[in-house]
């Protein structure tokens, strides 16, 4: 079974165009959170296209192209860790998928794995969507491809904190960072680790 064929294809045969949204950050001690939106058109499909975290840099970065030409419709929201932080990381994510599916001129929304209500749409949380939704995985893609991007200007920035290499994770080279060069104000205040005073 393709990625379309789960969920798509069911609206498309309706004439209905179908947002896919996902993020990328949730999980970072540092750095933005991105949400992407992406409608392709009816009846599309490109088999490239998967979960971003399975696919390389080099192939998620010739995708995006891809999808950006032949999506009728693309979003990028970008959160700040102060949003994040006053928010809490979860609030946050929700807040930002439903102001893209707000702007976004369709009805059906498909949400990788977080439910929200918005009137007039109708919106379905899919487990493990990016694997699943054609729509899901390219916004998994944009979304991935864009916060690995403002990491990589960070890390230009912060050189010795190293997030072109851990864009941000809790790696152990990461934390040692925190402890020798102390936090920087990308750091989430939200997020602690024991080592730290």
């Amino acid at each position: 079974m393709g990625l379309i064929e789960e969920f798509e294809s069911v609206y498309w045969k309706d004439n209905l165009d179908v947002l896919g949204l996902d993020e990328a950050g949730r999980g970072p001690m540092a750095g933005p959170l991105v949400v992407a939106g992406v409608i392709f058109p009816k009846g599309y499909n490109n088999p490239n296209i998967n979960d971003s975290k399975k696919l390389s840099e080099k192939k998620r970065q010739e995708l995006v192209e891809v999808i950006l030409k032949d999506a009728l419709y693309t979003d990028i929201e970008i959160v700040s860790v102060d949003t994040i932080d006053t928010l809490n990381i979860y609030a946050a994510t929700k807040q930002a998928m439903i102001d893209i599916a707000k702007r976004a001129p369709q009805s059906i929304v498909l949400s990788d794995a977080l439910p929200f209500e918005i009137d007039d749409k109708e919106v379905i949380s899919v487990i493990k969507g990016d694997t699943r939704s054609l729509s899901i995985a390219a916004a998994s893609i944009l979304a991935k491809t864009k916060r690995d991007e403002i990491m990589i200007e960070l890390d230009a920035i912060y050189p010795e904190y190293g997030f072109k290499n851990h864009k941000g994770y809790g790696t152990k080279k990461h934390k040692e960072a925190i402890l020798k060069y102390g936090r920087l104000d990308i750091h989430r205040k939200s997020f602690r680790f024991k080592e730290e005073v």
